[in-house]
């Protein structure tokens, strides 16, 4: 696979790609070639390196979402992006489209999610259950298309396991595509309409600001609000 044309910014220690529907960020079960395989292979030939190449993933996408995702190319920089994950120092802000309009144009949904692991599906409990985890994220009301999918901006507060799709089908906003999580179809390419847009954080080597924007997906519901 050639990745060359989703490399969104690349320098001595940092890589972002623009992650498409179906590529995964790390192996699984399918045995399927996770991403950093890929960028391993085309920096060993586009560089003529003639050892190992480092790729080291500082944050996942789940296989049907797309949009930007970070990778380290050097162990520094891998440990110190996952010291700011950890204190939470990276910004994450992700656009969702949903045929059901949200119950406010602006909201703050805190819930507490179980993860079933046999399903792959997390739920919305009450406070106090066992294993549950609490999952915050502030959303608001971006955009309308022409066909009445609602655009939504999410920034996510926490990062659990299917947050956005399980709090945005909490409140009635099913994720088009996303029949896991309540759409009524599917879409095409088995995907969801579920886009990873930006992402800011602190350069680990240079300490500068940095924010990443990734471009929609190139098809007429996401071009149409890029315009």
């Amino acid at each position: 696979m050639d990745i060359a044309d989703q490399i969104l910014y690349e320098d001595n220690h940092l890589l972002a790609l623009n992650k498409r529907c179906g590529q995964i960020v790390q192996g699984d079960k399918t045995g399927d070639t996770p991403l950093p395989e890929y960028i391993k292979a085309f920096l060993k030939m586009r560089d003529n390196k003639p050892g190992n190449v480092f790729c080291g993933v500082i944050h996942r996408l789940d296989r049907p979402v797309s949009g930007v995702v970070l990778f380290a190319k050097t162990s520094k920089a891998l440990s110190r992006m996952n010291e700011a994950v950890k204190e939470r120092d990276i910004k994450k802000t992700y656009w969702a489209l949903s045929k059901e309009p949200p119950p406010e144009e602006n909201g703050h949904l805190e819930n507490w999610l179980l993860r079933n692991e046999k399903n792959n599906r997390s739920y919305v409990v009450k406070a106090g259950t066992t294993d549950a985890k609490l999952a915050i994220l502030d959303y608001k009301l971006i955009g309308v298309s022409d066909g009445g999918y609602h655009l939504l901006e999410i920034d996510l507060h926490t990062g659990r396991h299917h947050q956005i799709r399980a709090q945005l089908a909490n409140i009635g906003c099913h994720i088009k595509g996303d029949l896991k999580y309540g759409a009524p179809r599917s879409n095409p390419d088995g995907g969801i309409s579920l886009h990873a847009r930006k992402i800011s954080f602190i350069h680990p080597v240079r300490k500068e600001e940095m924010t990443i924007t990734a471009p929609t997906p190139q098809e007429p519901i996401w071009m149409e609000f890029e315009k």
